[in-house]
């Protein structure tokens, strides 16, 4: 009798430990986890969790330590593409070509699907679908608040994150079609009544700091420059006391509209920078939204069902007048 008893109970130890029984990845892989940005992606994925607890998947986040690693991000990626309790991937991919290397490297035969931000047009097949902001209306949108502020033109920078990242070129896309009334033009030289400053753009690699920094040194060199175009909310976020120190004596001009600040997101201070009015608009995307989606866009992916490509999250657009209904509940 104790022997059986044994027994069973050593099956039933080696059944809890089987593989059969464990629950696949399904994996959601940032720029990096230094971002208070990507960590709305993971509280979103950890809803869905709380929400599926039955579900033979779990949604798993991860990514390099810094936004800037990106050699980092993409050996994440090549390494779970060849797990094999990795179900699916969903990739917010820092540098677009360095990433679309790794997927073809890898040979994953595993659903993949971009989150936040997309391969280039001419990888897009190495994807199933897209998941996130239109960026390039994103873009748009803040040229147009900033076009709005300022109708008679002048002088601009936009600050950028990180060079690679097609969901940054994409929204400075956006903002120069806006401004100059044009599409596809690579730098702005007078079209629309605008004109990009020298050293513009400005790479910022996700740094909050280094985007301040950047600001000071180009409103240095060009004491009356006319707007900024902020393609992620890195300065306002990254580094709120700095963008403050830096802004808040120019709060008169903000409110004139001699200074046109538009910048992306809504997330940690920056609804509260534009309460202050030193800002003009936010254009904001929603990271929670996407963490919650992208495990059940993965599992219908993993299920062979048809998914739409793109699937686009909304935007939330903010000025010091509507900073408290701006924000989707």
């Amino acid at each position: 009798m104790k022997k059986l008893a044994f027994a069973l109970s050593a099956f039933a130890l080696a059944m809890a430990a089987s593989p059969v029984l464990a629950k696949k990845n399904l994996v959601i892989v940032v720029k990096g986890l230094d971002n208070p940005f990507f960590e709305a992606i993971h509280q979103g994925c950890e809803k869905w969790n709380s929400e599926n607890p039955d579900s033979e998947y779990v949604c798993f986040y991860t990514g390099p330590a810094s936004t800037s690693d990106e050699a980092g991000e993409a050996q994440i990626v090549q390494d779970l593409l060849g797990d094999p309790n990795t179900a699916a991937v969903a990739i917010s991919p820092s540098n677009a070509a360095l990433i679309a290397q790794s997927i073809r490297n890898s040979g994953a035969t595993i659903p993949i699907m971009t989150l936040d931000a997309d391969l280039a047009v001419e990888d897009a097949a190495l994807r199933l679908t897209y998941l996130g902001t239109d960026n390039y209306l994103m873009g748009k949108r803040i040229g147009e608040y900033v076009k709005t502020a300022a109708p008679n033109g002048g002088t601009v920078c936009t600050i950028q994150g990180n060079p690679g990242a097609d969901n940054i070129l994409r929204r400075a896309q956006g903002f120069r079609d806006a401004l100059s009334g044009q599409e596809g033009l690579a730098a702005l030289a007078g079209e629309g009544g605008w004109t990009e400053v020298a050293g513009c753009p400005v790479f910022t690699n996700d740094d909050g700091a280094v985007g301040v920094q950047a600001m000071s040194d180009i409103m240095s060199a060009n004491p009356d420059i006319t707007a900024f175009g902020i393609m992620g909310g890195w300065p306002l976020f990254g580094a709120p006391q700095a963008y403050r120190d830096l802004f808040g004596p120019y709060a008169d001009k903000i409110a004139e509209n001699e200074l046109v600040i538009g910048a992306a997101d809504t997330i940690g201070e920056e609804v509260a920078i534009a309460s202050e009015g030193l800002v003009t608009a936010l254009v904001g995307q929603r990271p929670f939204e996407m963490g919650y989606l992208a495990p059940g866009v993965m599992v219908q992916l993993v299920k062979g069902e048809k998914v739409a490509d793109p699937v686009f999250t909304g935007l939330d657009e903010c000025t010091k007048d509507t900073v408290d209904t701006c924000i989707q509940k």
